[in-house]
C-alpha cells in the first residue's frame, strides 16, 4: 500500500487551485501527530475530506484504522488517488464529490472518525453541517486557518468568541492542538494554521433544538454591538424571551456563557 501511494510524486504533478482552497501539507511527521491526535483508530472508519495528493491519507492507511474514506472534488487528485485505492484491498475508497453535499453517515459505517485537512473556502459550512450531526462521530479532527480555529475554540468575554464558538461548545468538547505556520504547506498560504479536536458531547439536541440556537446565535451576534434586548428584536417580543431565560436584556452577546446561549434556545424553542 504504502508503494502504491506517494504523496510527493503526486503534488509534484498536481498545481494547487486558489478556486479550491489547496494547500497541500506533505511533511509526513506532520500529518502523523494529526492522525494521533484524533485518537485511538482501531476498527474505526476514517474519513478525510480534500485528501489531494495523499499525504493524510497515507498517514490514515499507516494507521489501525478498518478503513478510510477520502471525499475528494478535483478530478486531477481522484486521477492520481485511484492506483492507491485499487492497491489497498478494499480498505480505501476515493470519492469524487463535493463535501458539502455527502451524507457521510449514510456512506460510512460507524464508528467514525473525520480527520481532514479542510479545504479553507468552505471549512466553516462544513463543520456547522458536522454539527448537526455530531452524534455520527467519535470525533473531528480538523485544520483551520489560525482565525477560524480560535473562533471555534474562544472563551465568552474575548474578541474571538461569538456564533461558531457557541455552536462548536455547545455540540462538541473542542481544543486547539496543533499550530503551523505557512511554510508547512505548499503552496504557503498567508495566513498560519491550526489543529482542532473536536469530541462530541453525549446528549445531542434535537433539530428544532438546534435550528433554535443557529437562529439565537445568529441574532445576538450579528448585531453584537448592541445590547441583547435590541439584537434579539428580530426574533420577536425580545424581553419575553431573555425573562423565560433569566438573562438581563442590557447584557451584550460576547459576555454569555454557552450554558446561558442554551438556555435562549429552549425558551424559542418553547414558544413555538
Amino acid at each position: 500500500m504504502a508503494e502504491a501511494l506517494d504523496p510527493l510524486a503526486n503534488a509534484a504533478a498536481l498545481s494547487a487551485r486558489k478556486s479550491l482552497g489547496q494547500h497541500f501539507l506533505l511533511d509526513r511527521a506532520l500529518v502523523a501527530r494529526i492522525v494521533a491526535a484524533a485518537g485511538p483508530m482501531a476498527g474505526v472508519h476514517a474519513v478525510e475530506i480534500g485528501p489531494g495528493p495523499g499525504a493524510l491519507t497515507a498517514a490514515l492507511l499507516a494507521s489501525a484504522a478498518e478503513s478510510v474514506t477520502a471525499i475528494e472534488l478535483d478530478p486531477r487528485a481522484v486521477a492520481l488517488l485511484r492506483p492507491a485505492e485499487a492497491a489497498a484491498a478494499g480498505r480505501l475508497r476515493i470519492l469524487e464529490a463535493d463535501a458539502l453535499s455527502v451524507d457521510i453517515p449514510a456512506l460510512v459505517p460507524p464508528p467514525r472518525r473525520i480527520v481532514a485537512n479542510l479545504p479553507y473556502n468552505v471549512a466553516s459550512p462544513l463543520l456547522l453541517r458536522w454539527l448537526r450531526e455530531a452524534e455520527a462521530y467519535l470525533s473531528l479532527t480538523l485544520m483551520f486557518q489560525q482565525e477560524v480555529a480560535e473562533r471555534i475554540c474562544a472563551a465568552p468575554d474575548t474578541p474571538e468568541y461569538g456564533r461558531l464558538s457557541v455552536l462548536a461548545q455547545w455540540r462538541c468538547e473542542a481544543a486547539l492542538l496543533l499550530r503551523l505556520p505557512p511554510g508547512a504547506f505548499r503552496p504557503p498560504p498567508r495566513v498560519w494554521s491550526a489543529v482542532v479536536g473536536l469530541v462530541p458531547r453525549a446528549a445531542a439536541p434535537d433539530p428544532a433544538l438546534f435550528a433554535a440556537m443557529e437562529r439565537v446565535t445568529g441574532a445576538a451576534f450579528g448585531q453584537r454591538r448592541k445590547m441583547l434586548r435590541g439584537s434579539l428584536k428580530a426574533l420577536g417580543d425580545a424581553e419575553g424571551l431573555l425573562a423565560a431565560a433569566g438573562l438581563d436584556g442590557a447584557r451584550r452577546a460576547e459576555t454569555l456563557s454557552v450554558a446561558e446561549f442554551a438556555r435562549l434556545a429552549e425558551a424559542l424553542r418553547a414558544r413555538g
